[in-house]
């Protein structure tokens, strides 16, 4: 054993000491020939793509609030046009009384703003109607009335 251990000391170590590093996983740069190339990090390039990637983000974000807040407005305007033609058939003239679930229709006396509720649809009349359509409704179980079609949509 004393000659291993006389073999192991006369042993010379061709590389310099001072070339070595005790912990070459810290090192910032790769220790060896096939190592990982490390590059400094391009502070600007990565700041950039950041930028980039939150400007993405919130126009997506914002695109989804525009749509939330464009379906808000047009569920206001359902809602005004409701109130309206609600108005316009509790002051419209009526030979009978509306039964929830039905529909019915909403006209104008051609001339005068007098309404009139009816059960003959726009296309019942013919083709020289006496009063002016206005909506196509339906009585809900809440009495208010459900809009299902205004003068304008044909």
């Amino acid at each position: 054993m004393d000659k291993e251990k006389q073999a192991r000391e006369s042993i010379i170590n061709p590389i310099d000491p001072d070339k070595i590093a005790a912990s070459p996983h810290n090192l910032p740069y790769a220790h060896t020939v096939g190592g990982v190339e490390i590059r400094p990090i391009d502070k600007g390039k990565v700041k950039g793509r950041a930028v980039k990637a939150m400007y993405k983000q919130t126009d997506m974000q914002l695109g989804q609030i525009k749509k939330q807040i464009e379906l808000l407005a047009e569920q206001a305007q359902k809602i005004q046009d409701r109130i309206v033609v609600s108005e316009q058939i509790y002051n419209a003239q009526m030979n009978f009384e509306p039964l929830i679930g039905f529909t019915y229709h909403l006209y104008e006396r051609k001339g005068a703003e007098e309404y009139v509720l009816s059960m003959v649809s726009p296309e019942e009349w013919g083709p020289n109607p006496p009063y002016r359509f206005i909506a196509t409704v339906e009585m809900l179980a809440d009495h208010t009335w459900d809009v299902l079609r205004m003068h304008d949509e044909g």
